[in-house]
């Protein structure tokens, strides 16, 4: 065995070594997450090589740390030190138990009451074969039954008359960690669909990933999404928002429901938002242009717009007490949508009343390697500026 002054001149360059890497990895790692917030494409794989690399070195000193001790304590009694490691065991296991386990993240900042309000639910208890399919606060609420769990959240439908006295899905997607805060209160995003009778998860299932994500990257708040489905009637309800803005899909009925069955904020521009994804962006543009008193701001991804159309229907709407507050997004690589959104921006701007006090946000920097994690990605923006928005009228 080599003797301790010769292994300690091999052990300082490996530690000088490990610490190199995990430098090099930690500023790698650092400029990774800066090109995130510009939404460009991330590359971890140079800083997970040096990370590996630091972690393989720190093994290594590691051991020759050990054998170092263990050739200094050569002729010593075993007793000795076998009480003292028993002892330094003992303390750490009596820290360990002594830590108190970490407390997850309030869902909505300064959303919280001090009492569940006339009509909220009270807390949610495993009955009927789900958690959340007994959340109503009274006998005559609409029963919300549970049909999957995408995202890691809880995915549950009703049926919900409609104007026409017809029966149509109504879709509610509850966040992770939920029912942790029975007194907690979330904001909802609307989404918006465009196909007659189908709701927007049907159009395009991965949606709930990309509201998800921004939650989980902690860019988000936690929020309740509710789907309901598109007006029948017409082959194109997204244009009878527009002529008709009393035709939304969340209509009164849907509104009481929900706020009867899931801990939300009080129907309004202070707590309820509209999203519309590709062919649903200009329902959800037409829900805030022209309904002031429901909704606080809309995002668009990926829509085609009529923006003569768009721009009279937000001039005829009454004033709201606030600007309308818009967010419109597409991908770098999408052109027509680019022009789409600024033609919209443009003819809001030059239009009337109400249209020219719009707010409108464009967003064209996302690329990605595929349509699906560009969607998800501009959805990801598009929940982000929402829940943004949300809380700062609510403050």
């Amino acid at each position: 065995m080599l003797r301790p002054p010769l292994l300690l001149l091999v052990l300082v360059p490996v530690l000088l070594l490990a610490c190199w890497l995990a430098h090099g990895a930690w500023r790698r790692w650092r400029g990774e997450k800066l090109g995130l917030a510009y939404e460009l494409t991330a590359d971890p794989r140079p800083a997970v090589l040096r990370l590996i690399g630091a972690v393989c070195c720190g093994l290594c000193a590691t051991g020759l740390a050990v054998v170092v001790v263990l050739s200094a304590q050569t002729g010593r009694t075993g007793h000795g030190a076998g009480t003292q490691r028993q002892a330094e065991a003992g303390a750490a296991a009596d820290a360990v138990r002594a830590t108190p386990a970490a407390a997850r993240p309030a869902p909505v900042p300064g959303a919280s009451a001090a009492s569940p309000a006339a009509g909220s639910p009270s807390a949610a208890s495993p009955s009927a074969g789900s958690p959340s399919a007994s959340r109503s606060a009274s006998p005559s609420a609409t029963r919300f039954v549970t049909v999957g769990h995408p995202a890691e959240g809880e995915l549950l439908q009703a049926d919900l008359p409609g104007a026409n006295g017809r029966l149509r899905a109504v879709r509610v997607w509850l966040p992770p960690h939920y029912a942790d805060d029975p007194t907690a209160r979330y904001p909802v995003i609307v989404l918006h669909a465009a196909t007659p009778g189908r709701t927007a998860d049907a159009e395009l299932p991965d949606i709930y990933e990309g509201v998800a994500s921004a939650i989980k990257l902690g860019r988000a708040h936690p929020f309740i999404t509710v789907a309901p489905a598109a007006p029948t009637g017409t082959a194109h309800p997204c244009d009878l928002v527009a002529a008709a803005p009393q035709a939304l899909g969340d209509d009164e009925v849907v509104r009481a429901a929900v706020a009867a069955a899931f801990h939300t904020l009080p129907a309004g521009p202070q707590g309820w938002g509209a999203l519309g994804v590709g062919d649903g962006a200009p329902c959800a543009v037409a829900a805030e242009l022209t309904r002031p008193d429901l909704y606080g701001a809309a995002a668009a991804v990926s829509g085609r717009y009529d923006a003569v159309a768009l721009a009279q229907a937000a001039a005829d709407a009454p004033a709201g007490p606030a600007p309308r507050q818009l967010f419109l997004a597409a991908a770098k690589a999408d052109g027509e949508g680019q022009n789409s959104a600024h033609k919209l921006s443009d003819a809001l701007r030059t239009g009337k009343g109400p249209a020219a006090k719009a707010v409108v946000t464009i967003s064209n920097v996302v690329q990605d390697f595929t349509p699906e994690r560009e969607r998800l990605r501009l959805v990801r923006l598009a929940a982000q500026y929402l829940s943004d928005t949300l809380v700062r009228s609510a403050g």
